[in-house]
């Protein structure tokens, strides 16, 4: 029955008719090999089918069959506890810790409208930086008046990290 189309299965319908004009299963089957003689035959069960799923939905389209992950509630309800014990627990730790899925747990998590948490490695600006960046700024002049540095050997860069390239090792020796 996989090889039927939306298309094939309406033309079905339409072959088995309806009311004082209906044709009996023997004479679709009939009827569709000699429309169809390409395709496999049918047999009455695929028809019983077609009919009986177009009166119990009104359409003849796959139905997806969706498999849901049966998780009791115990586990639903540790999964949770163990989310607000720990807000910042990102949804693969729950996961192997309640012995689940990755993708079960984000859906009983959307399912409980909560959102799981992922991690952003984020730079601490502490109260003593500005001291600290002064220091180094006057160390580093110090050292370029002295003649112990170069600029040619640093590279500045935006990226917070970057490859290194040939020329961007401090405290190299670098004669061009």
């Amino acid at each position: 029955m996989s090889y039927l189309t939306e298309s094939l299965k309406i033309e079905i319908l339409i072959m088995i008719g309806y009311g004082d004009r209906a044709r009996t299963q023997c004479e679709v089957v009939r009827l569709f090999r000699e429309t169809h003689p390409d395709l496999p035959p049918l047999n009455q069960d695929t028809i019983s089918k077609i009919k009986a799923q177009y009166r119990e939905m009104g359409y003849v389209r796959k139905v997806p069959s969706k498999r849901q992950a049966v998780v009791d509630d115990d586990t639903k309800l540790n999964l949770l506890l163990a989310l607000e014990e720990n807000p910042i627990t990102p949804a693969r730790q729950l996961a192997r810790d309640s012995n689940l899925n990755h993708k079960t747990v984000l859906k009983i998590l959307k399912y409980e409208k909560k959102r799981p948490y992922k991690m952003q490695a984020v730079q601490e600006l502490l109260e003593d930086d500005p001291d600290r960046r002064e220091e180094f700024c006057d160390l580093l002049m110090t050292c370029i008046d002295q003649n112990q540095l170069s600029l040619e050997w640093i590279v500045f860069s935006d990226e917070a990290t970057t490859a290194p390239t040939e020329n961007s090792f401090v405290g190299r020796n670098n004669t061009r």
